[in-house]
């Protein structure tokens, strides 16, 4: 690169940095547009919109149609926000909570009533129209009924309702003109009962070439005609004009799947479940564990340390700007994910500057070795990026709730991550060069390390393994057996009371934290007490544990003692975990698939299945360890648990693969077979030094959050620190021993030649 070139990337460096940074900080225009004030937030963070929706026409639903129906809210409220939550209340009520919205009448607009759904036969057994075109006040053509829901149920040209639909999703097929264009399509699939009211539908409408209404919350959403008899139990509604059309008939026809029907009872807009103290410490945390991240950087890479602290930065309001501009909701979880991809972003810049001052150490000049270092070093950042990306695709698919908001910020961050490490950081370290920064010293040089040989400690590694785990699965059945659950799990899992208290003043959230909270917390012995205070009142919901009669009669005594609330303002409700059985089967699904996906890349890049296996393993290792921390320290079981592991996961594998991909290349220069060990122990050491300063700087983020978070922060950065130590130790003193021991004893046998007869003369 040319000095005035250089001298160019470096102002324009400058200015994108200072520029953006304005922007993410301040905004632009009176609406601040791009600012981080501007990232819409979860409930915990923001607050929201609740509404609470009763059961009409039965007064004792069933649990599996309450939990049926609050599985598909679940997957409709989730087009608004990944962080909504939808749980039961009572006995038959629904509570839906939006985050980051102000307006409950515009989401009840949009949302709509979550009624029930036809399929409504053309005509009915008297051959008259059931349905005809109609004009609306508008001017435009519509199709509307011409006789009652009840006429049509008695006349049985409902050929049957949305509890008969397993699924919707728009997608694009080809055209069914003859040619082969792609159109925007819905793919129906319906139930064993739905394929076959459908298929004897479909075989009539066909026949005598009529249609099929859709009709749904007062109104045709589709009148599609029948161009065969459907008797597979998958149907294609062609016709779209575009995807957001497909999109909106599909996400109606899965709302629409509902057995039951719901009114409205009332809507409210709540505030944040963290007061604004608890958010503007864990916004301090975080700048205070990342300036001393980039300090540290600076220390021990020093040129190269400050041109990652740039890299870092940009990357952190690139972070922001992305949040923003997507529409991307943040809550905890995204939090989690954002810590994950600085780690990541970090580990990349950690893996390039160890690799300059090896190849400066071997006796290449600055500039051959800032080239060398770079090229050497993108196998591992790909590699280890990817892995984990390909993890966050599946995860944001298959997942629903906390799991696809958490893997949203992940995949957001492994990109932009990626970009800053292998373009920014390249085009800094090349143009700070040119303009004269050429001295060895700047850039250090690997000190030699006497190899550690750690497979010959591998047996006392997998003993401490094997023990910490086995202790874990005691505390599980000594738990299960104390508290009737294995692990000490939160609202979000088991359910509890929801109490709603009218104070006789407005409280702030400080204020409820302070005073409010810890009362609560002493008459249940529960420290994972959620508040939320209504907006324009003096109401505020505390959620608790489920109460016994003698901790909730403690309750009112407690309230009316120290607060001076009135009985009659005190009510309380049951209400179902936020994380419902269909969420956790998607979470393990989606987990299950995404290990698979990683194992089978890391095959495909590594061509030997004994890499892929000795990383699962240590991943499998790394999530019963903190398991077992959980189990050991109680604590509590809530959202940011899946976040945890998740997180957990990713470090543990982005450790592992850098490990493996020197392992990998030593194995090329390896003479003999006997070499093995030794390639194992030196291509740990050669990679120590990243592995410990990744982790570090990671460690040092989350142990400021810890510090200076809350209770709930605290609970969720606890376990955090736990698994990138635990992370830290798999990858350096397990996997690489244990893909040995599978290379040498699970080994291809070389056929052998039969021994030739000789041939002799009698």
């Amino acid at each position: 690169m040319k000095k005035s070139r250089a001298i160019i990337c470096l102002i324009l460096a400058v200015i994108l940095t200072v520029g953006l940074g304005y922007i993410a900080m301040f905004g632009l225009g009176a609406g601040k547009t791009g600012s981080a004030g501007n990232i819409k937030q979860g409930l915990d963070l923001a607050g929201g919109v609740s509404i609470t929706y009763k059961v009409v026409g039965d007064e004792n639903p069933s649990a599996e149609d309450m939990n049926d129906t609050i599985y598909k809210l679940q997957k409709r409220v989730e087009g608004y926000s990944t962080e909504a939550q939808v749980y039961q209340e009572g006995n038959d009520r629904i509570n839906i909570e939006i985050p980051g919205v102000t307006d409950a009448n515009a989401i009840l607009e949009e949302l709509g009533q979550p009624g029930i759904l036809y399929f409504i036969k053309e005509k009915g057994t008297d051959g008259s129209a059931n349905y005809s075109l109609g004009i609306t006040e508008e001017g435009a053509f519509e199709y509307v009924l011409t006789k009652s829901i009840e006429e049509l149920q008695a006349d049985g040209s409902i050929a049957l309702d949305g509890s008969m639909v397993a699924g919707a999703q728009a997608t694009m097929a080809e055209s069914n003109k003859g040619t082969k264009d792609k159109e925007y399509v819905v793919s129906v699939s319906f139930t064993q009962e739905g394929t076959a009211a459908f298929a004897q539908a479909t075989t009539e409408a066909y026949q005598n070439g009529e249609t099929i209404g859709i009709y749904y919350d007062g109104r045709f959403v589709s009148v599609p005609s029948v161009n065969e008899p459907i008797t597979g139990g998958q149907a294609q509604i062609s016709g779209m004009a575009d995807f957001a059309e497909a999109d909106k008939l599909a996400t109606t026809l899965r709302i629409g799947g509902l057995k039951l029907n719901l009114e409205e009872l009332q809507s409210k807009v709540v505030g944040a479940q963290l007061g604004s103290e608890a958010i503007s410490t864990s916004l301090k945390a975080g700048a205070i564990g990342f300036g001393l991240v980039c300090i540290f950087m600076i220390l021990v890479y020093w040129l190269p340390g400050f041109v990652a602290a740039v890299a870092l930065t940009l990357y952190v309001i690139l972070t922001l700007l992305a949040l923003n501009a997507l529409n991307i909701t943040l809550t905890l979880p995204g939090i989690a994910g954002i810590i994950l991809s600085i780690g990541m972003a970090v580990d990349a810049n950690v893996i390039i500057f160890a690799r300059i001052r090896e190849e400066i150490a071997a006796g290449k000049t600055v500039q051959s070795a800032i080239k060398i270092g770079f090229d050497k070093a993108k196998s591992a950042i790909l590699d280890g990026n990817i892995t984990t990306l390909l993890a966050a695709v599946v995860l944001g698919l298959k997942g629903s709730g906390t799991v696809k908001g958490f893997a949203i910020t992940l995949g957001l961050g492994i990109v932009l991550s990626m970009f800053t490490a292998l373009v920014i950081t390249k085009i800094l370290m090349n143009a700070f060069y040119a303009v004269g920064c050429k001295s060895e010293k700047l850039y250090g040089k690997t000190k030699k390390m006497t190899t550690v040989n750690f497979v010959a400690k591998r047996a006392i590694f997998f003993a401490i393994s094997i023990a910490v785990i086995v202790v874990g699965f005691v505390f599980l059945g000594v738990n299960k057996s104390n508290t009737g659950n294995i692990l000490n799990y939160s609202l979000e899992f088991m359910g509890g009371t929801s109490t709603t208290v009218t104070f006789n003043e407005d409280l702030s959230i400080e204020e409820i934290d302070r005073t409010v909270v810890p009362v609560v917390e002493e008459i249940t012995g529960d420290s994972n007490v959620q508040t939320q205070k209504i907006n324009d009142t003096t109401q505020v919901v505390i959620k608790t544990r489920t109460l016994n009669v003698t901790e909730r009669e403690k309750f009112v005594e407690e309230m009316q003692s120290q607060f001076g609330v009135e009985e009659s303002g005190i009510t309380a409700e049951t209400i179902s975990a936020t994380v419902s059985g269909e969420m956790k089967n998607d979470a393990i699904i989606a987990i299950v698939i995404a290990t698979i996906c990683m194992l089978l890349y890391i095959w495909f890049r590594f061509t030997d299945i004994r890499f892929a296996a000795s990383a699962v393993i240590a991943l499998v290792h790394d999530v019963l360890v903190v398991l077992a921390f959980y189990a050991v320290a109680k604590t509590s079981v809530g959202n940011t648990f899946i976040a945890c592991m998740l997180t957990i996961v990713g470090y543990s594998i982005n450790s592992t693969i850098v490990i493996f991909d020197r392992i990998r290349e030593n194995l090329r220069i390896m003479k003999r077979p006997e070499e093995l060990t030794e390639c194992v122990n030196a291509s740990i050491t050669q990679t120590l030094t990243r592995s410990i300063y990744s982790n570090l700087t990671t460690f040092i983020m989350v142990f400021v959050l810890y510090i200076m978070g809350v209770s709930s922060i605290r609970d969720f950065a606890l376990p955090l620190m736990v698994g990138i130590l635990c992370g830290a130790y798999s990858s350096v003193c397990i996997t690489g021993s244990l893909w040995l021991l599978m290379r040498t004893k699970f080994v291809k046998k070389k056929a052998t030649v039969p021994e030739k007869k000789k041939k002799s003369v009698k």
